[in-house]
């Protein structure tokens, strides 16, 4: 996986401030391979809505990955004649490849590509941008697969795509539903972190990029759309199937080993509700509840097994005590780390000091029940034995949980948690060429960042359009999302 070295740290979610007159606020891009026949058609219906339905400046960026037809001359005569559209020439195949070229290179704040067919009905293109301009989300996705999308497609590609998603779930615990729809949206502040760590060129791009965004905490807008198949479609099945699963196997290794920095992408302290201080709002308790009730469940288990091994060597009073002991020990550390979310080694023998506290309070809750019951009955059977202690374990534990958030994990927040930066007046724009009218260049995949010579005609050459730098975020680093792991109150 890719380890370059980040950026810095994302800035604050906010709606996107206003632009000069002519500054692109989206950038649509359309990745072709031998797409001569379809490529005009597609270029001009798409300028055709964007020009007719669209609020904010915009730009139709054709990425020609090595075409070996007549595609490269379709794409510089269009861009010859619609101001608003541009193009770039990679010599080396890859979806993926060329997303990342001209993203890079792009100064819109809104990025987005399609594919050249136009199976997603246009009508959803707003409506996939527009959270990212808001600022409410980081990425938006069209999804074949949401209840409310009217597809039309053949029954071998409706199972392969369910298929895909469903492998995704179950491996990498993916939340989003459609991974392969060829109609996505980020904002480029996020794109400039998120690229680097994304290794695949082709058609796996889109499930990395989603995957590693959702890991990262990043918020993914999910759009219906109405789609309709291409039965001219060029796509190898077969062989994207099989590239698709070697990706699935490697960057679920790299999740589960590390190998991905994801901490990069934290957002600044202050960006999400939960950072804040909100008076008589309880900090995270239906997470904690949630999760000592799964806890609990393990652990009551876990200690019923125990009783009844023990319970054949030595008396119920004995037994009770060591199941409990053991059970105590494993579920403290288990709280500890899951519930409550505390990690490392600082202060681990003050919980279980304490948690051994909260055990003899349910120790004398569950022993007291069965002197209660020995007292009732002279021989017990052992199935009523167990009834009693799960009834007293009941009780032990809404009394353990109180215990444990008040007392063995308080809620230790920060007087007065940071504010986050204001955000700085936006950049003058620069003297270059007008950008709606931009000449980028084509981007050498060797040497990450750099452009190589135009490839485009005399009549519209002119200075290429660079990677874009936000110099709004350009000062020192703000404070990250996450707090200290052993400090629990403030955890996400």
């Amino acid at each position: 996986m890719r380890t370059d070295t980040s950026p810095g740290t994302l800035p604050a979610r906010e709606h996107l401030p206003a632009a000069p007159a002519g500054t692109p606020v989206l950038d649509v891009v359309v990745p072709v391979h031998n797409e001569e026949r379809d490529l005009q058609p597609c270029v001009r219906r798409l300028h055709a809505h964007l020009a007719r339905t669209f609020p904010y400046p915009f730009r139709i960026t054709i990425a020609d990955n090595a075409s070996t037809d007549t595609t490269p001359r379709v794409a510089a005569r269009l861009a010859a004649e619609i101001p608003e559209v541009g193009s770039v020439r990679l010599e080396q195949k890859g979806r993926g490849r060329a997303l990342r070229a001209v993203w890079s290179a792009s100064d819109a704040p809104v990025l987005a590509y399609m594919d050249v067919d136009l199976s997603t009905d246009l009508n959803a293109l707003l409506p996939l941008v527009a959270p990212l301009i808001s600022g409410h989300s980081d990425l938006a996705i069209g999804s074949r697969l949401a209840r409310t999308s009217r597809v039309v497609r053949g029954p071998k590609r409706e199972f392969i795509s369910r298929a895909y998603n469903l492998i995704l779930r179950g491996s990498l615990q993916a939340r989003f539903s459609d991974a392969q729809c060829g109609f996505k949206a980020i904002r480029r502040d996020v794109a400039q972190l998120l690229l680097p760590l994304i290794e695949d060129t082709g058609w796996f791009f889109d499930t990395e990029m989603l995957v590693l965004a959702e890991r990262a905490g990043l918020r993914i807008h999910e759009v219906p759309v109405d789609w309709v198949d291409d039965p001219d479609s060029s796509v190898h099945l077969v062989r994207t199937a099989t590239d698709d699963l070697k990706g699935v196997w490697r960057v679920g290794r790299a999740l589960a080993t590390g190998a991905l920095p994801l901490d990069r992408l934290a957002r600044p302290f202050g960006d999400d509700p939960r950072d804040r201080e909100i008076e008589d709002v309880p900090h995270g308790l239906a997470r904690q509840l949630v999760g000592f009730c799964v806890v609990g469940a393990l652990s009551t288990l876990f200690y019923l097994l125990l009783y009844s091994g023990f319970r054949v060597l030595t008396g119920s009073q004995t037994a009770n005590a060591l199941a409990l002991l053991v059970s105590a020990v494993a579920n403290t550390a288990a709280n500890r780390r899951l519930t409550f979310g505390v990690r490392g080694r600082g202060g681990v023998v003050r919980h279980q000091a304490q948690g051994l506290v909260v055990f003899g309070i349910g120790l004398v809750l569950t022993s007291g029940s069965l002197a209660a019951l020995d007292a009732a009955t002279s021989a017990p059977a052992h199935s009523t034995e167990l009834a009693v202690l799960v009834a007293a374990n009941l009780a032990a534990t809404v009394l353990r949980f109180l215990l444990f958030r008040a007392w063995v994990f308080p809620d230790r927040r920060p007087d007065a948690p940071p504010q986050p930066a204001a955000a700085p007046a936006p950049p003058a724009p620069s003297d270059g060429p007008l950008p709606g009218r931009p000449t980028l260049q084509p981007y050498d995949d060797q040497h990450p960042g750099r452009l190589l010579e135009p490839a485009h005609d005399d009549q519209h050459s002119g200075p290429p359009l660079q990677p874009a730098h936000d110099d709004q975020h350009s000062g020192p680093p703000l404070r990250p999302a996450r707090p200290h792991d052993t400090d629990p109150g403030d955890l996400r």
